[in-house]
């Protein structure tokens, strides 16, 4: 069962009016930093990490059962296959994963020359291929030293959008054509879109579509809705954000953590929006008794995209 956090009644700048708005604390047991959830449409199930914990999580929200996968070392982000399991991008490189026996199967690491780099946020493209973003795990990274990487089908890895401080926000279009991802870091702050070829997987035209230094938080991870808008969480703003395709601030939810991480749609009719969040150095807050946790918001009049599965 969830635990109700706070419900409000949250204003809509465009359509003007009411819309009541509830969050609920889905899995209570905080992470240290939670992460890169995902809506799998098959199992009905909401996968997401602790990168710090090295754990990946599978929540089904019919039971309320939230089990633990321990993967023995940070995880960034994840998907799953359609061959079963999932692949998993780590602070060693990409894997292919089988949480019920632990078996993991090491694929390539882009970044091993780059001691103290991780992989971060990412997924997968509408057309099944995995792309997951890298940074430099030193608290706030100072050096510019993160990219996304697509995974590719011959067992390389090819980058993109170097150099980075902190990749973030990866997400598609519901058609496929446009790519967003962010930087979390201060003096960044920044989401962008770019056009997407998804025949062959290559992004191009890069474009601000939105500088978070206009509101409460910097840009975590992302995600989608049918509607096309952008939802970011921001981190540090004690709040979530919806961007429409042509760079407005449409609207801010509320939540009872300082630092959510990463939206992402879910539940039967894809309605509902569950939020990770992060616990690290906060565990002693009397202000946010929630953070680390998963939480799910619900009544926000819209729906997401159902996520592919990697195809690999």
């Amino acid at each position: 069962m969830s635990e109700s956090a706070n419900k409000e009644d949250e204003q809509h700048p465009e359509a003007g009016q009411d819309m009541a708005v509830t969050v609920d604390i889905a899995v209570p047991a905080p992470a240290r930093l939670g992460e890169g959830p995902v809506w799998d449409m098959e199992d009905a199930r909401l996968w997401w990490v602790d990168i710090k914990g090295g754990l990946i999580h599978c929540f089904d929200p019919a039971s309320g059962d939230n089990g633990a996968f321990d993967f023995g070392e940070p995880v960034g982000c994840i998907a799953r296959r359609d061959k079963g399991g999932l692949i998993v991008a780590a602070a060693s490189g990409f894997y292919l994963f089988d949480p019920e026996t632990g078996n993991r199967t090491a694929l390539v690491d882009p970044e091993a020359d780059l001691p103290g780099n991780r992989f971060n946020d990412g997924g997968c493209d509408p057309a099944g291929r995995f792309w997951a973003g890298t940074m430099h795990d030193d608290g706030t990274p100072r050096q510019q030293r993160g990219q996304f990487w697509r995974y590719n089908d011959d067992g390389t890895a090819t980058g993109f959008s170097a150099p980075l401080y902190t990749s973030n926000g990866l997400a598609y279009s519901g058609d496929g054509t446009v790519m967003y991802m962010s930087d979390s870091n201060k003096s960044v702050q920044t989401i962008w879109a770019h056009d997407y070829d998804l025949a062959s997987g290559t992004p191009t035209n890069q474009r601000v579509l939105f500088d978070c230094a206009e509101i409460d938080g910097r840009p975590d991870g992302g995600t989608v809705d049918s509607d096309g808008c952008y939802w970011t969480a921001l981190i540090g703003g004690w709040q979530i954000a919806r961007i429409t395709p042509d760079g407005k601030l449409d609207r801010t939810v509320s939540v009872p953590v300082a630092n959510p991480t990463k939206p992402m749609f879910g539940g039967d009719g894809l309605d509902v929006l569950y939020v990770t969040s992060a616990n690290e150095s906060l565990e002693d807050d009397p202000a946010q008794p929630h953070a680390g946790c998963l939480l799910a918001i619900s009544g926000l009049g819209v729906t997401g995209l159902p996520q592919a599965r990697f195809a690999g």
